[in-house]
């Protein structure tokens, strides 16, 4: 990237309250499409790809760089090899893992990507939380199917059930769908719909139950987090121009985080934002495509 112009951008996004704090330069991270972070391990985020990948994902400090097994750094770092290329989920397919979530020590990867919204085989793998510094390869507890109760044509006449954006909260497991105007693949529709899974079945689909819907969101729903007290769920909604996070507060009664009403951030200039966690109770990470992270303090959403 041009100095001047990162230099340029990054002021901008200082004044807008956006601190870009790691640009991801490890080469196999090529389209970062989730985040999140470890509850386990300190200072540990788990990235992946978008479709067309292995079956990997990619552990990373807070500083963006990527963490390696100890006995593997010499072959990896001094030996100067072919870069790192993740923890491999052994028996997993990668179809379009555009999202991910964390059940205490479960890993939630959400192969839900529906671009054409003509997908019948969505669904999530739980794997229990490799240890990064000491594992490269791990196999999932098991692959759960999907469906949204509402789908009944595949493709159906409204472009409605792609999803980006799972989260969890008192033990369940939430998905936020991606919508699309006019049966266009690239228009987006600023709205969404909220599920809940209330089964875990591996050996039939999991029907996923409508709690709301919302709109004008100002951009397509791309990613969410639940807060670490489960106190608020904060939900990005893309648009190249200004990507906007809301945050929900936590239903007083229920899950509908929908029906709450939301406090809100701009995001200036954040590009193809996809990703986004709480890395402590008050502040937010957000990725994008561009390999970048921003910082967000809560304190500077507005009513």
């Amino acid at each position: 990237m041009n100095v001047r112009y990162f230099s340029l951008l990054t002021l901008v996004s200082m004044l807008w309250g956006q601190n870009i704090i790691a640009t991801i330069e490890h080469e196999p991270i090529g389209e970062q499409s989730s985040l999140v972070k470890s509850k386990t391990y300190d200072d540990v985020y788990w990235v992946s790809n978008d479709s067309g990948d292995d079956p990997v994902i990619f552990p990373l400090n807070g500083k963006g760089e990527i963490i390696i097994p100890g006995f593997l750094k010499k072959h990896y770092i001094e030996e100067n090899t072919d870069p790192y290329p993740g923890v491999d989920i052994l028996g997993a397919v990668h179809s379009d893992w555009e999202t991910m979530a964390l059940l205490n020590d479960t890993l939630i990867i959400g192969d839900v990507g529906n671009n054409g919204n003509a997908r019948r085989d969505l669904g999530i793998y739980l794997i229990p939380e490799p240890n990064p510094f000491d594992v490269y390869a791990t196999r999932p507890l098991g692959w759960y199917p999907v469906r949204f109760e509402d789908q009944d044509k595949y493709p159906p006449d409204e472009w409605e059930y792609d999803c980006e954006a799972i989260f969890t909260f008192q033990g369940k497991i939430y998905f936020l769908t991606k919508h699309r105007a006019d049966q266009h693949i690239s228009k987006p529709a600023p709205a969404t719909k909220l599920y809940r899974m209330d089964t875990r079945h591996t050996d039939r689909t999991n029907v996923l139950k409508l709690i709301n819907r919302k709109e004008n969101l100002g951009g397509w729903v791309t990613a969410a987090d639940i807060a670490p007290d489960e106190s608020a769920m904060v939900m990005l909604a893309q648009n190249p121009l200004a990507s906007t996070i809301w945050y929900f507060p936590r239903p007083k009664v229920g899950d509908d985080f929908l029906a709450e009403k939301p406090k809100r951030f701009n995001l200036v200039k954040a590009d193809q934002a996809e990703g986004i966690c709480f890395k402590d109770q008050n502040t937010l990470i957000v990725s994008n495509e561009q390999r970048q992270w921003f910082e967000i303090s809560l304190k500077d959403f507005s009513k």
